[in-house]
């Protein structure tokens, strides 16, 4: 037996994810992947995400069988023990010896054929032993109510229990437990339209086998309810983009000026909003890292966007602008359920280390903002030290307090997008702490997302 091509993806995926710090959803979605079948592509995309999904669960059923820790084995050997132990006990649709014989067939094809007795002897006996009931959302009791601690309720929804204790200190047990729930679950692909215009010619999937449904918060938001959008005309000709609704939302929380800063700007989801939205405006976009620039070109095609790579607290423009948004590197925190390789990264020295790096890049930015502008500052993060803390600390800089900036209430932002029925959420408060924008995957329908605005007097 061959193995199949989507478990010899999936394997290379997740190896290339382990090795490198890549991203799995980028690497499921490039060219290199683009000819795997639909069934195939299916397949491979549900081995990769459920096994950075469960990876705790999965590693606690494999340690007790293993005559070695799973940290010594070799990165090629675990990740295979891992696709088989994930394909055992939770996809029901594919045979036990199948999903035990690729698995020995890929550590041989990775030349670790000393390991393919282990991979099979531990694969069969995790196939012999109880597995975990599949649950819903629907089907748990409240976890409060039966004292659950953050350790219980780490194991139970394959969460690092240090991030799991900070949600529930911070938030409650309550709100933690919808986090860590919603991050398992596979999420919603999120559209924008790009033209919403009476003049824009209606999306016809006909032919397509394409379903969508109107967004939760957003005018120009859409829901792929069913289907594969990326295969449609609508995606190739870059009349959708694939982009969640906080997402979107913080770009047109910018709102419009004459002359734009995007400080951080790839891939340029928001980017691309920023100029659709000011399209007599001069948007300019920086990125640190050429890669990510060249990126950024291929995904934005606007004509007024001036496109920089550079370090933003360097930045080579004299001119200041009038709107500025620093979408700053964080730790991704809100964004688990599409980027679950972020939870087995992170370290809780990272928090520190980047609150650091985000009040210099607003620190920096600022420089560049003139009098009566606006900053929007935002994140995927749930973490107080990379949202509130951050603003706090910028507002305390001694540089800072003799130019007269001031915390924007943004309700009144909301309220104004309402206004102009961009925003069709019919309840702002719920979108909002104090002044601040916050969402919470599972509390929200969208990402974990914060945003500030900063005005300068």
């Amino acid at each position: 037996m061959s193995i199949s091509p989507a478990r010899t993806a999936a394997f290379d995926i997740l190896l290339q994810v382990e090795k490198e710090d890549a991203y799995a959803s980028e690497l499921l979605h490039s060219s290199q992947y683009a000819t795997l079948s639909a069934e195939n592509h299916g397949l491979a995309t549900q081995i990769v995400m459920g096994v950075l999904r469960w990876r705790s669960q999965l590693d606690s059923a494999l340690a007790p069988f293993s005559k070695w820790p799973l940290t010594k084995l070799d990165a090629e050997v675990l990740t295979t023990l891992r696709m088989g132990a994930y394909q055992l006990m939770r996809l029901d649709r594919v045979p036990a010896h199948a999903a035990v014989h690729e698995s020995v067939e890929l550590v041989k094809r990775s030349r670790r054929t000393s390991a393919t007795g282990l991979v099979n002897a531990l694969l069969r006996k995790v196939d012999a032993a109880a597995k975990p009931q599949p649950y819903s959302l629907e089907d748990q009791p409240s976890l409060v109510s039966n004292g659950v601690t953050p350790r219980e309720l780490a194991a139970l929804y394959a969460h690092p229990e240090w991030l799991v204790a900070r949600w529930s200190s911070h938030f409650g047990m309550d709100t933690a437990r919808a986090i860590c729930a919603a991050n398992q679950q596979v999420p919603a692909t999120t559209l924008r339209i790009r033209d919403l215009s009476s003049n824009a010619a209606p999306f016809d999937f006909v032919g397509e086998d394409v379903r969508i449904s109107p967004g939760s918060l957003l005018s120009s938001a859409r829901r792929v309810e069913s289907g594969d959008i990326t295969k449609t005309q609508a995606f190739r000709t870059g009349r959708v983009v694939i982009q969640d609704e906080a997402s979107q939302l913080v770009a047109l929380l910018v709102g419009r000026g004459s002359r734009i800063l995007d400080a951080c700007a790839a891939p340029g989801g928001k980017t691309l909003i920023l100029a659709e939205r000011n399209p007599d405006a001069s948007v300019v976009a920086v990125d640190l890292h050429p890669h990510r620039t060249r990126l950024l070109a291929e995904r934005v095609n606007a004509p007024n966007v001036a496109i920089i790579t550079g370090d933003l607290r360097a930045l080579p423009v004299g001119e200041k602008f009038d709107r500025i948004l620093v979408d700053a590197p964080c730790t991704g925190t809100g964004t688990l359920a599409q980027h679950p390789e972020i939870k087995w990264r992170l370290e809780a020295k990272s928090i520190p280390q980047l609150q650091q790096l985000q009040i210099e890049l607003v620190l920096a930015a600022l420089r560049h903002l003139q009098d009566g502008g606006t900053l929007l500052y935002s994140t995927c993060s749930l973490e107080a030290e990379e949202c509130e803390q951050v603003v706090e600390r910028v507002l305390q800089d001694p540089a800072v307090s003799a130019q007269g900036l001031e915390i924007c209430d943004l309700k009144a932002e909301l309220l104004q997008l309402q206004n102009e029925r961009v925003l069709t959420a019919p309840n702002i408060d719920i979108l909002t702490q104090g002044c601040y924008l916050r969402t919470f995957p599972g509390i929200h329908p969208c990402d974990g997302f914060f945003a500030a605005m900063l005005r300068k007097g």
